[in-house]
């Protein structure tokens, strides 16, 4: 099955409110697991946060590592709103830095990080080479990567398939959504090209579920 694009920002205040209040609980507590697995050590420093959505995730880390402060940008005005809003009691307000961006333009300048995270970001790009291009710029020699994201069904049929196994019990607007973003994800094979194509061989990809792929290492 071919890749069909969809569109790269969620501005939908109604599409933005579902996403912020589904349950991905259990979901992103194995994502940060996923990540101390992969990098125990990583746990203190900074971090940017590329496609931070309404914000769960790098509030997460904070609450788990007292030793992290994140930089986390989002494209989606709609997405840092709701984000802000869940930082102003989180606990961690001082270690967290709401920014809405556009990848690669909008980037921090002149700062580099210890930790490269991103989370379901690069199905949203027409042109995945965007978030390639912000990796080299904002890692140095050293620099911890974690590019997770979903992975391209062969068929309509395996996708439609995916959303009733998972997202059953989600609003509409999310069941949509996750089937439209698994029609625009990448198949492994295509992730690995855009490395070699970035000189960034040295980061792996792996598969690691039936619907994620994962790309990991350091710069």
């Amino acid at each position: 099955m071919d890749r069909i694009p969809e569109p790269e920002i969620m501005d939908g205040l109604d599409q933005s409110m579902a996403y912020a209040n589904a349950d991905f609980e259990e979901v992103n507590t194995s994502i940060i697991e996923r990540f101390t697995g992969c990098f125990p050590e990583a746990v203190q420093g900074n971090m940017v946060d590329l496609g931070c959505g309404p914000g769960d995730i790098p509030i997460r880390f904070c609450r788990r590592f007292g030793g992290l402060e994140i930089v986390a940008i989002d494209g989606s005005p709609a997405m840092i709103e709701l984000a802000r809003q869940a930082l102003e009691d989180s606990g961690v307000a001082d270690r967290i830095r709401f920014m809405t961006g556009y990848i690669p333009d909008d980037l921090p300048p002149g700062r580099t990080f210890d930790v490269i995270f991103s989370n379901s970001l690069l199905h949203h790009l027409h042109d995945p080479s965007v978030i390639w291009k912000s990796v080299r710029a904002l890692g140095s020699p050293g620099t911890a990567v974690f590019v997770m994201d979903l992975m391209r069904p062969e068929s309509q049929q395996a996708a439609a398939d995916l959303v009733e196994i998972y997202s059953a019990d989600e609003p509409e607007v999310l069941k949509v959504d996750f089937f439209n973003s698994l029609l625009a994800a990448f198949r492994p094979e295509e992730v690995e090209a855009q490395l070699e194509q970035a000189d960034l061989s040295q980061l792996q990809c792996k598969v690691i579920s039936d619907r994620h792929l994962l790309v990991t290492g350091r710069l």
